[in-house]
């Protein structure tokens, strides 16, 4: 059987799509993960749930691909860091972005309630390392062995441990709200760990 595709009918499927994604990082920030349901998406966004469904498996995965709207990756999309050969010059550009990401009312809620729930929902915690953090982080470790081949960065650098000391401070200063999230901050940071790992303080 052929399916006809009505004029206009993609353009309304996204924008369809979008207020959903809308409704549910809206109503994640209102009412939490764990309340979230997809009869109260459809109703926020104006659609059906079979109309959710049909794009999505779960809530989990229409909160996942909500989150991951807010940024220019796709969710899917090879993750790749910018490597000019100036290793500090490149994580300060990268770790500069993430404080401007926390800093960004639109995405501090959501994500705000949805570490939340990280903490206390397994399986939604397997499914962010699986889905966002896991490609994240390996994207973050080739960057830091291209450094590491350049000799920029000690060869026997523990790069989780280079990961852990970036960004710990700028992910705890916005979790606990303990200081102001500004370039400066991110700059400061990027220049203590690389010269922590540079190969002349090995």
């Amino acid at each position: 059987m052929v399916t006809e595709h009505r004029p206009g009918s993609s353009r309304r499927s996204e924008r369809s799509r979008q207020a959903i994604l809308g409704a549910t990082r809206a109503l994640i920030a209102e009412v939490g993960y764990a309340k979230l349901s997809i009869e109260a998406i459809a109703s926020r966004a104006g659609v059906g749930k079979q109309t959710i469904y049909r794009w999505w498996p779960s809530k989990g995965a229409v909160v996942f691909d909500a989150i991951l709207a807010l940024s220019e990756q796709s969710p899917g999309e090879p993750v790749a860091l910018p490597d000019t050969g100036d290793l500090e010059a490149d994580l300060k550009q990268v770790v500069r972005a993430t404080v401007a990401e926390f800093s960004d009312p639109a995405f501090d809620a959501p994500i705000r309630a949805l570490t939340t729930e990280l903490v206390h929902d397994a399986e939604l915690a397997a499914l962010y390392e699986k889905r966002v953090a896991a490609p994240v982080d390996e994207a973050k470790k080739e960057r830091l062995r291209s450094a590491q081949r350049a000799g920029q960065l000690r060869a026997d650098a523990d790069l989780d441990l280079v990961l852990d000391l970036l960004y710990a401070p700028v992910f705890r200063r916005w979790l606990l709200r303990t200081g102001p999230l500004t370039a400066e901050f991110a700059d400061a940071v990027v220049e203590a760990t690389v010269r922590a790992f540079s190969p002349a303080a090995g």
